[in-house]
């Protein structure tokens, strides 16, 4: 989620987002928008690909600075990291990776292990908007660490929050081990899964959005959104997001690895 909040009533508000425009490595020219892929984070986060967001906050709802000494590779994969410490304006740092390209029709996929804690948000999502002089576009999967046993998703078409958030089961807990969300974006429909299995479908068109977007991956934190994310509770600790692998396969192309969603569609 990126520049939509919760009010006090559970709706969300629709408020401007403090982004940075990405310098794109030279490197990262040779990627296309919609190409397929898939990232196992066997050494590093490549910048060809990835920008990670550092040195500002997304507005005054959110009680941390993107730092990008909170992501990190290791073991095989990326590490996100919220904690006490004062960055800019804020007294923690949290963080953020996006893709330097966009993304349209097609499916996307995240192995992920979700931070449990109240105020914290976990999220995978597509996301365009009027920082990149397009309309706000997106669509979710967000895990509320009040909550882990549940992942929320929803969409967004022209900065409205067309799809009424829904709370999708996850069995074993979202933060007690990894489980596979993914979601295929079609002209026509949206369909998300969890662990494989079709949890939620929209199809009517008022309610698709259209712009190809970019891919996120982040963890957050929030004083003032109680009524969504709840009571923010402070750690002494780190808590750490876990990325295993993700990835994005184009419309009509073969599935690219025998855990992928389109090779049980196929």
């Amino acid at each position: 989620m990126r520049s939509s909040l919760s009010a006090a009533n559970g709706c969300k508000l629709i408020l401007p987002t403090l982004l940075v425009f990405a310098v794109v490595p030279a490197e990262a020219q040779e990627i296309q928008r919609n190409q397929s892929f898939v990232e196992n984070f066997a050494d590093r986060l490549h910048p060809a690909r990835w920008y990670i967001s550092d040195g500002w906050n997304n507005g005054a709802h959110q009680n941390c600075t993107w730092s990008r000494d909170q992501v990190s590779v290791a073991d095989g994969r990326l590490k996100l990291a919220f904690e006490r410490r004062t960055l800019g304006e804020r007294d923690h740092v949290c963080a953020e990776a996006q893709t330097h390209a966009r993304f349209h029709h097609g499916t996307y996929e995240v192995r992920m292990k979700a931070v449990e804690g109240s105020g914290l948000n976990t999220g995978f999502f597509t996301y365009i908007g009027p920082v990149h002089n397009q309309p706000h576009d997106e669509i979710d999967f967000e895990i509320l660490g009040k909550d882990p046993s549940r992942v929320q998703v929803n969409q967004y078409v022209d900065g409205q929050n067309v799809g009424a958030e829904k709370l999708v089961p996850v069995e074993g807990g979202a933060a007690s081990d990894f489980n596979d969300y993914a979601f295929v974006w079609e002209e026509d429909r949206i369909t998300w899964y969890v662990n494989g299995d079709l949890v939620h479908e929209e199809t009517d068109p008022a309610k698709l959005p259209s712009h190809p977007a970019k891919i996120y991956m982040s963890v957050w934190g929030s004083d003032t959104l109680t009524s969504w994310m709840g009571a923010f509770e402070d750690s002494d600790a780190p808590r750490v997001a876990e990325i295993d692998r993700v990835s994005f396969t184009a419309l009509g192309e073969e599935c690219q690895y025998p855990e992928s969603l389109v090779c049980m569609m196929d």
